[in-house]
């Protein structure tokens, strides 16, 4: 049995990867900052027929809780399977770029980028007693420089200084990630999973939990011949689904 770790999976997109993995047989850790909402959202699974789920406490911001959960699956599983770093936060708006505070930035940036570099660095070792690793870094197409250089692109105008920052960094780090273990049958990517309705956007965009987390399950559990160091968007309108950077 393939065994998964999803950050932010109490809710939302998390939660619905949870729920789709589980029906395909894997078990899943489900990471919660705060471990009683991460066991009443197991226990709701459980009453819905979900199995193999696990609550997990991981504040991706905080070096000791990444290590007590590494220490767990570490003890209970002796490797990981698939890290899917789902963890993520928008900061407060508005986001310009002459005035937002340095502390702000920063802020967004523990939980978006140093957050997923962590909690990857953590569980590499654990990562790599795995056949076929996979790495799914959730990512944004706001974190596009390509894009946000087009004034025709429909999200153009939407410069949030915080957000799109750090998911622009977060995908350089994603390629140079993939580019390290690249001769390891680690697969590295960072997924766009679309303007997407869920609470952290207070519900707007088109998109369904259910459309994402298929979207994410897709680009992360992969064949051994799948690309790598790739960036994947549910809102690319062609069969490649590969995202400028």
């Amino acid at each position: 049995m393939k065994i998964v770790l999803i950050t932010g999976a109490n809710r939302s997109i998390g939660l619905e990867i949870t729920k789709q993995l589980s029906k395909k047989g894997l078990f899943i850790y489900l990471g919660a900052r705060d471990l009683e909402k991460g066991n009443e959202a197991v226990q709701q699974l459980n009453k819905e027929g979900f199995e193999n789920i696990k609550a997990i406490e991981i504040d991706v911001t905080k070096p000791v809780s990444i290590e007590a959960a590494r220490k767990t699956v570490e003890t209970e599983q002796g490797k990981l399977d698939i890290l899917i770093n789902n963890a993520g936060i928008s900061g407060e708006f508005p986001q310009s770029a002459s005035s937002a505070s340095i502390t702000a930035i920063q802020h967004v940036f523990d939980t978006n980028f140093f957050g997923v570099i962590s909690v990857t660095q953590a569980f590499l070792e654990l990562l790599k007693k795995s056949e076929a690793p996979r790495i799914s870094n959730i990512t944004s197409g706001l974190g596009s420089l390509t894009l946000h250089s087009d004034p025709s692109w429909k999200y153009y105008d939407f410069k949030a200084t915080s957000y799109v920052t750090s998911k622009a960094a977060l995908n350089a780090f994603t390629i140079t990630l993939a580019h390290e273990l690249k001769d390891l049958p680690f697969k590295v990517n960072a997924i766009d999973p679309g303007y997407t309705a869920t609470d952290f956007n207070h519900h707007n965009g088109p998109g369904t939990v259910e459309s994402a987390a298929t979207f994410i399950i897709k680009h992360t559990v992969t064949a051994n011949d799948a690309p790598t160091g790739m960036f994947y968007s549910n809102d690319i309108e062609d069969e490649t689904e590969v995202s400028p950077w």
